[in-house]
């Protein structure tokens, strides 16, 4: 247990290293472009955010529940925010530490709770993808992320419904000798996504990841409305930040970095809002420091709690 623990925290000391060296990259232009910025945005968008950590850990628990795993509201709120500092991984999937930090806490089996943290993502896009349609509608832009995004989840979904070919494609990739031992895992990883992308857990999951999302879309509209002579209509604002988001999830690349940032202003200089060009690349990052940067510092607070909390149980 030990040995695993301590691989639990390199991996977070790892992410944690990644992203104070993008954290360097990304501020250290940012000064001559804030004269006359509206601090209290910024602070409004921190706020927003930390309401949709709140929002999205009432799903982690409604998907906690129906695997059965239930664990005290405490370790619980603890683990989620522990997974914040992850964000930053690929896809968001470094999250996965929240499964190995509820075993040592509580004895709660990684196979039962690893289909969680796959089924978050699953509804942050859904969410994500309900947010932006109604923008690209309206202002018309991101539409080919939109669409790629929608074949992803068409993809996710026919394969969900369709066991006897999902289970035959797992075989499949693990026929060789080296991965064999992933098969069982992955069998049941599958079986478990199946039933929380069930419409009884999918559409309340949803229904919950739709307002968290919202809540930082209108963070950075608050953001770049904040910079003197700017205007941006607040649903364009949502639907940038939206597909975006979206954008970065799809790269697979850590935390987004780099498309997120790139296409967020592309889309704010190119796109209906006609931002200049210094004042969309402080409104990102600026948007990103108070998103997923914060994110970071704020799950390193969490990651110490879960250390302490877990030694304490497991003394």
């Amino acid at each position: 247990m030990a040995a695993r623990r301590t691989w639990i925290w390199l991996v977070i000391g790892a992410a944690i290293g990644i992203a104070a060296l993008s954290m360097f990259g990304d501020v250290r232009g940012l000064g001559a472009s804030l004269d006359g910025f509206e601090w209290g945005a910024f602070a409004a968008c921190i706020g927003l955010a930390c309401a949709n950590y709140a929002i999205r850990w009432t799903r982690f628990e409604l998907y906690l529940r129906r695997q059965g795993a239930r664990v005290p509201l405490a370790s619980s709120a603890i683990v989620f925010g522990a997974g914040l500092s992850l964000a930053i991984t690929p896809a968001k999937m470094g999250e996965l530490v929240k499964c190995y930090l509820l075993r040592d806490m509580h004895g709660v089996p990684v196979t039962q709770t690893a289909p969680v943290i796959v089924a978050e993502r699953v509804t942050d896009l859904i969410a994500l993808l309900l947010i932006a349609v109604i923008g690209v509608a309206v202002y018309g832009v991101g539409v080919a992320v939109l669409v790629t995004a929608a074949a992803v989840v068409a993809v996710l979904f026919v394969l969900l419904a369709t066991p006897r070919l999902t289970t035959a494609l797992v075989e499949l990739a693990t026929r060789p000798r080296a991965v064999q031992r992933f098969r069982a895992p992955l069998l049941d990883l599958y079986g478990g996504l199946a039933t929380l992308c069930h419409p009884r857990t999918l559409v309340p999951a949803t229904v919950i990841a739709v307002p968290a999302w919202a809540c930082e879309s209108i963070g950075f509209g608050l953001i770049v409305n904040a910079f003197p002579g700017t205007h941006c209509d607040l649903g364009l604002a949502m639907v940038i930040y939206a597909a975006t988001t979206i954008a970065g999830a799809l790269s697979f690349l850590p935390g987004g970095l780099g498309v997120t940032e790139g296409t967020m202003t592309l889309l704010l200089v190119r796109g209906a809002a006609h931002v200049a060009q210094s004042t969309a690349t402080a409104a990102t990052l600026l948007a990103r420091l108070a998103t997923l940067w914060f994110a970071v510092a704020l799950g390193l607070v969490f990651v110490a709690a879960a250390r302490r909390r877990t030694r304490r149980l497991v003394a």
